[in-house]
């Protein structure tokens, strides 16, 4: 896995990359983007989520039921105090976010991604 931090990145996406930070919620335009496409990675560029997988989840984030086939590694995060699935890409490492079991089927999962980590492509 490559670490090569994007020069191009803002300071607020470095954070939510590689400090783990998060964005506030209801901060991301791609809350609303409806447009068939694709999301990638805001640091590598590496193809994440289509757009088919998007969803309102009122979380406040960019939701998706799946991703694209390994993508992500996981890991586990306390830092709350109790366990959640966090998610990194796996090309460069960039923390996108945390995998919840409340998602909509076919998965029941959540993807609950940073908006400053992802780039939206329109097909």
């Amino acid at each position: 896995m490559s670490k090569k931090i994007n020069p191009n990145l803002t300071a607020e996406q470095k954070l939510v990359l590689f400090e783990e930070g998060t964005e506030m919620p209801n901060s991301s335009e791609l809350n609303n983007e409806k447009r068939e496409g694709s999301f990638y990675c805001a640091n590598c560029g590496e193809k994440l989520f289509d757009s088919d997988t998007k969803y309102e989840s009122g979380s406040g984030w960019p939701s998706f039921y799946q991703s694209l086939p390994d993508v992500f590694e996981t890991k586990t995060d306390y830092l709350l105090g109790y366990a959640r699935t966090e998610y990194h890409c796996k090309k460069c490492g960039g923390h996108h976010g945390h995998i919840f079991e409340d998602g909509p089927d076919p998965t029941g999962k959540r993807y609950c991604n940073n908006g400053v980590c992802l780039v939206f492509k329109p097909k």
